[in-house]
């Protein structure tokens, strides 16, 4: 074994006897209710389709058609001669959807917000970051070499005390998740639009995973809060309620000539495929016109933290679709994680460093395709097996 084979061979054995190794599963099934996993078919709560989109006939449909006219490949970035017809379509349809003056795509959220962060921020900047934001979020405040300035999760008295000693920087930028991907809780968004109108700061939020879930036309959370027009930054993906692939970055148009000029994610990187753009604008249409989609959704989710919170589990302050149920233990949570398959169930386990050390959890995904019984099931199951 060479010196490089060594040294990762070392890292994987300290994982594995961590019990933090990731390993593939393989899934043989579209997404839904049910998948096959590893030749077996089981009761699905992983997912983040949300809305049963992602194998929806009509977005296939739509895809299809949009194949046989533009071919499969973008074949080069937007500012070469990718820019087709279908993403142009689908910016304007997100940007009048969300109200905003303008949109524009990236090709993941992780790219959106390293793209957005990196080009709004340098050295003499400051980000102020919920603690428990996404990894993309962190990755981009990191490459954009400005300063990091860390609260404790949804603590804004502790956000105010930052912003209120940090008046030396040049420009101040304060980013969020509106639904905190491994914990299912809301960050407060009406105070974090006063907090920054009072002290004169960008305000960004990644609504990944609000998307289609909330508001009234499932714009998400700043639909939820009422808030449309006062946050300045909104980055929301493709890939999650939508069922598609990509992301969006929406707010004035300064904001996306600006991104289109200075976003190295999104001028070094080939386009979306026209046929992903397309099924994502259906998918648009759908999410902002099918409210008992929704509703039927919120419902199977408001059903799933009542058992579990009788049932005696700990579910944090979960109040959407994604819900934790905390065990603590590394090794507990991928055990529980195992034998609910071998029961039928397939529900990951999130150890770190995807989340702070000594809360591994189960990570629960409630979705409109579930049956009142199949959450039922998963309860009582666990129940069984954990108590």
């Amino acid at each position: 074994m060479n010196r490089f084979a060594e040294i990762l061979s070392g890292e994987i054995s300290a994982l594995e006897q961590q019990h933090l190794r990731r390993k593939f599963r393989s899934q043989s099934s579209p997404q839904g209710r049910t998948a096959v996993i590893e030749g077996r078919e089981v009761l699905n709560f992983c997912s983040n389709d949300y809305l049963g989109l992602a194998a929806d006939s009509r977005l296939a449909a739509t895809a299809a058609q949009a194949l046989s006219e533009y071919g499969v490949g973008a074949g080069a970035s937007r500012l070469i001669c990718g820019n087709m017809t279908p993403h142009l379509e689908l910016e304007a349809r997100i940007a009048a959807w969300k109200g905003c003056e303008s949109a524009l795509l990236f090709n993941s959220g992780y790219a959106a917000n390293l793209g957005v962060i990196s080009a709004l921020c340098g050295r003499e900047d400051a980000v102020y970051s919920d603690r428990l934001n996404h990894a993309s979020i962190v990755d981009g405040i990191i490459l954009s070499r400005a300063k990091l300035c860390r609260y404790p999760h949804n603590d804004l008295s502790g956000l105010e005390k930052l912003l209120a000693a940090g008046q030396e920087f040049r420009r101040r930028l304060i980013v969020t998740d509106s639904v905190f991907s491994m914990d299912g809780d809301l960050a407060d968004l009406p105070r974090l639009v006063q907090l920054a109108e009072a002290y004169d700061c960008i305000l960004m939020i990644d609504e990944a995973h609000a998307t289609g879930v909330l508001g009234n036309t499932g714009q998400g959370a700043a639909e939820h809060f009422g808030l449309e027009g006062r946050i300045d930054i909104q980055m929301g993906t493709l890939s999650k309620a939508a069922g598609c692939f990509g992301a969006y970055v929406c707010g004035d148009r300064l904001l996306t000539d600006f991104l289109i000029n200075f976003s190295r994610p999104f001028i070094y990187t080939t386009a979306l495929p026209p046929a992903v753009a397309a099924a994502a604008r259906a998918a648009v249409d759908i999410m902002s016109t099918d409210q008992a989609r929704r509703k039927k959704l919120l419902s199977n989710a408001g059903l799933a933290r009542s058992l579990l919170k009788n049932a005696g589990f700990d579910i944090g302050n979960s109040q959407t679709p994604i819900i934790p149920i905390f065990i603590g233990d590394d090794f507990k949570a991928t055990a529980l994680s195992r034998q609910l398959l071998e029961q039928g169930f397939f529900i990951s386990a999130i150890r770190p460093p995807t989340v702070p050390r000594g809360t591994a959890r189960l990570r629960m995904t409630v979705t409109v395709s579930h049956m009142a019984e199949d959450i039922d099931s998963l309860v009582r199951c666990l129940k069984k097996i954990f108590f």
